[in-house]
Formats: C-alpha cells, sequence, structure tokens
C-alpha cells in the first residue's frame, strides 16, 4: 500500500515538473526542469521494474538531451 502511494506521488511530480517545463520563462529554466521530469520518468520505470527503459531514459532523456538542448541555446545567443 505504501509503494502505491510513493508511485502516485511520483506521478503527481512528472505531470507537475512536465507542466513547469512548458510554463518556464527562461530556455535554460525550462531545460533543467525538462531534465527533471527525465529523471522523474526514469525513476517511475525503474519502479515499474522496466530497467531496460529507464536506463534508456536517464543516459537519453537527461543526459544527452539536456547536453544538446544547452549548447542549442548557447549557440543561439552566441550568434545574436
Amino acid at each position: 500500500m505504501t509503494l502505491e502511494w510513493v508511485f502516485l506521488a511520483l506521478l503527481v511530480l512528472v505531470v507537475i515538473a512536465a507542466f513547469g517545463a512548458v510554463v518556464a520563462r527562461g530556455y535554460i529554466t525550462s531545460i533543467i526542469i525538462l531534465s527533471v521530469f527525465s529523471i522523474l520518468t526514469t525513476v517511475a520505470f525503474a519502479m515499474l521494474q522496466a530497467v531496460d527503459v529507464a536506463m534508456a531514459e536517464a543516459v537519453i532523456g537527461a543526459g544527452l538531451m539536456t547536453a544538446i538542448f544547452i549548447t542549442a541555446v548557447n549557440r543561439a545567443r552566441s550568434r545574436q
């Protein structure tokens, strides 16, 4: 029963992070919140015992995409 409440709280946090990434004012803030969203999704997949999907989400979502987005924003700012 306790694990169900933890999972429900995690899903609420996932929704809050997704909403926060959309309504955030700055690009970097939005990217950081999107990275938090990806980490929370990784934990959700791990709790569902989908470890391979959780690892892919952690590496691609939290790691690679965050680096690509920050690099793109920095390069776009330097060209202006």
